[in-house]
């Protein structure tokens, strides 16, 4: 194998590693639809929900939330409206690994 054949591989072991602990570190994410992200949110007692903005030529949001020890995630082209007792972080961007 040549060196540089041997770099690209060891870069992307590299690249699975750091993907796999990510993985480990946040635990499992489920993605459900909008509409049911937004019927899971409004279930909690003092719900927080993290939301992103992104798309070049499309608009499109991304939510994450925690209920019952799970995270659940959903994609979306329209904003979702919550309750008022819903605490909404805006962040930069949401990486979700794999």
């Amino acid at each position: 194998m040549s060196r540089g054949a041997a770099g690209a591989a060891g870069a992307a072991a590299a690249a699975g590693a750091v993907i796999a602990q990510a993985i480990k570190a946040s635990g499992a994410i489920v993605e459900v639809d909008p509409q049911d992200f937004r019927s899971l949110v409004d279930r909690v007692e003092k719900p927080l929900v993290v939301v992103s903005q992104g798309g070049t030529f499309r608009k499109y949001y991304q939510y994450l939330s925690g209920v019952r020890g799970l995270i659940f995630f959903a994609k979306s082209t329209e904003t979702l409206q919550f309750k008022g007792s819903t605490e909404v972080v805006q962040a930069n961007k949401i990486w979700i690994p794999g």
